[in-house]
């Protein structure tokens, strides 16, 4: 039987799309081919497909099959990281001369691999506020052939409306790319609204755990979906087989976890709204944020991720990220534990001075799994009560 019609539902794809049983010995859990190279039955007599594991590897395969059934997608690609399957897709979609339109809120990464890597390669660029489909409009020109967004954004907590953006993008003959990494598709289909390609960082959320680096692309379109798997053959940042095997663990739990996520960030958004210290708090689930109404529409829960900026000053920020006790202070999310950071001197130092600067009162959080009174406690001693 075809994953594809295992079942609708979400948490059973989650578990058994690509998880076939092994043949040989029945392990429920796929093996982790940690192979270079397999035997030819003659020459061009290829068993299952597999010659090279930069190929193709039957971990990866598993891995690729499970996210594309979770993103309602026709082909999933997995990578060594996140910002190798964006290099990959931009430089299939992309050749020098084409504009792509950016979001004024985006991963600091993202933003350095257009900045200062692909502009070299002569791809201009413009920046556009994502949550104003006019404003995406007005930012297009007649060589735009990508709109770029992230919704829930990074890290801002920006929410684009993604059907309203995808017709603008069909409008202009240009292709809409949906970073998926906070919402992850249990949360969000950005293929069923109108995206043209999803973007993971496997790192975060689908991972879950903070023991692997990976990223993903999810198409709907199966030709697109062919070209990227040439790119991505022929450019070989691939997913190795132990941290396919790691991604896939963690897609059977990304349910649960994201229940719990959203939960617990639900209970620390309200405190901070409350606290004394704190002049803004940037979630989407709170009823006077902005994207709040768009986000409830198009979003099953509002995840695990919050901003928020303090009195007192990008000092008072770091001392707040300094003093955190169970809030542990790194770089990432998406984990069971729970994150703080300074994005203007970590994740983000490196769209200092362009449009994309993040105040320098902010403090980021990546809400983990541990009980919530815990986590709430030790943000109100940061804050100093």
């Amino acid at each position: 039987m075809s994953d594809r019609h295992i079942s609708q539902h979400f948490e059973t794809l989650a578990i058994h799309a690509g998880n076939t049983a092994d043949p040989l010995t029945g392990a429920v859990v796929p093996p982790i081919y940690q192979v270079s190279t397999y035997k030819q039955d003659g020459v061009g007599g290829l068993r299952g497909g597999y010659e090279y594991s930069r190929s193709a590897n039957p971990t990866r395969t598993a891995l690729e099959e499970n996210l594309a059934a979770l993103e309602g997608g026709r082909r999933g690609l997995a990578f060594a990281s996140g910002l190798a399957a964006e290099d990959c897709l931009l430089r299939t979609l992309l050749a020098p001369g084409d504009h792509v339109v950016i979001p004024n809120d985006a991963y600091g990464g993202t933003f350095r691999l257009f900045a200062k890597v692909v502009a070299r390669w002569g791809v201009e660029w413009s920046v556009a506020d994502t949550s104003d489909p006019a404003a995406v409009r007005a930012a297009i020109t007649p060589k735009t052939k990508v709109v770029w967004v992230e919704t829930p954004s990074n890290p801002l907590l920006g929410i684009t409306d993604i059907a309203a953006v995808a017709q603008v993008a069909r409008d202009a003959g240009a292709r809409l790319v949906v970073d998926n990494t906070f919402a992850t598709p249990y949360l969000q289909q950005p293929l069923a609204l109108g995206a043209d390609v999803v973007v993971h960082s496997l790192t975060k959320y689908m991972g879950g755990h903070s023991d692997v680096v990976g990223g993903a692309l999810v198409t709907a379109d199966a030709e697109l979906g062919e070209e990227l798997a040439f790119h991505q053959n022929a450019m070989g940042a691939v997913a190795g087989p132990f941290d396919s095997w790691l991604v896939l663990r963690g897609t059977k739990t990304l349910s649960v976890r994201m229940d719990r996520h959203s939960e617990n960030a639900t209970r620390v958004a309200d405190m901070l709204t409350r606290h004394p210290r704190v002049t803004s708090v940037l979630y989407p689930g709170l009823p006077d944020h902005p994207g709040h109404e768009v986000a409830a529409k198009q979003m099953r829960s509002f995840g695990g991720m919050i901003s928020f900026r303090v009195e007192g000053g990008e000092q008072a920020a770091v001392e707040v990220c300094n003093r955190a006790k169970v809030f542990t202070l790194g770089e990432s999310l998406g984990g069971v534990e729970s994150l703080i950071e300074h994005p203007g001197r970590m994740t983000h130092a490196s769209v200092a001075g362009s449009q994309l600067e993040v105040p320098a009162d902010l403090v980021r959080l990546s809400v983990g799994i541990e009980n919530a009174d815990d986590l709430l406690e030790d943000l109100q001693q940061a804050l100093g009560r």
